[in-house]
């Protein structure tokens, strides 16, 4: 989907404040709570001018985070904790097999959430079409990367989605971020309600494309094509999925 209003920036000009090389930082399996303690460590430094911008990538152990517009009956129904987080959108699954990434970048102003938004989900689509699934794309209304249903009218697979963002902006710096299934399991996602969509799928990389499909595979070009989209060299397009 293309942005409701025309970007503050036009689509070949840089969203980030600097022109500074990104500062790509890979953790491997980490805590989810003690992220987020690096997280905000990281964007007030950054907010600060300390530190340049900064992507973390990693892989969460299993973990259920709820952002802001979680509703009661998204929880979980199989007792596990679930942590509640300060970014937006609903609740949410991580674990083992899920690249994580989280963007700490200083916005040049004006701050323009939606199109930030939008260059995420375009570096993610690009990287998932690359990779093979070519019909990835998005849903309006609908945040992440999606790949569309086989044939609605005759009831087949549904709607899926393979990658989700939720973000945080304090003084003009962005936490949290993005989250693409690539060889995880989908058994914790069968006992919420992701992302408080209870009428699609979730899936994974690996799924789609028949074959093992690593975040270590996923991490190189998508960290190459996130620099690409918030510099301006990937411009936004529209990827809208035909619902029928």
């Amino acid at each position: 989907m293309t942005a409701p209003r025309e970007p503050f920036f036009p689509a070949h000009l840089s969203i980030r404040a600097s022109d500074s090389p990104l500062d790509v930082r890979e953790l491997g399996l980490v805590d989810y709570s003690e992220t987020w303690e690096l997280q905000a460590k990281l964007a007030e430094q950054r907010a600060n001018g300390e530190i340049g911008d900064t992507l973390l990538v990693l892989q969460h152990p299993n973990t259920y985070t709820a952002g802001k517009r979680t509703q009661p009956e998204d929880m979980p129904d199989n007792g596990q904790p679930v942590v509640t987080v300060d970014r937006g959108g609903r609740i949410t699954w991580h674990g083992e097999g899920q690249l994580v990434i989280y963007p700490i970048i200083k916005l040049a102003d004006p701050v323009d959430v939606v199109d930030f938004v939008r260059r995420i989900e375009e570096a993610m689509i690009a990287t998932i079409r690359d990779l093979g699934v070519e019909e990835a794309g998005r849903i309006d209304g609908r945040s992440g990367v999606w790949v569309p249903a086989d044939d609605p009218s005759i009831g087949l697979r549904r709607d899926r989605k393979v990658a989700q963002l939720g973000i945080r902006i304090t003084r003009g710096v962005t936490m949290h971020g993005l989250a693409v299934n690539c060889n995880n399991t989908l058994e914790y996602f069968g006992h919420i309600v992701a992302c408080g969509i209870s009428d699609a799928d979730v899936t994974t990389m690996s799924l789609e494309l028949g074959r093992d499909v690593t975040p270590d595979e996923l991490a190189p070009p998508l960290i190459r094509n996130l620099d690409r989209a918030l510099s301006g060299e990937l411009a936004v397009a529209d990827h809208t999925i035909s619902r029928g």
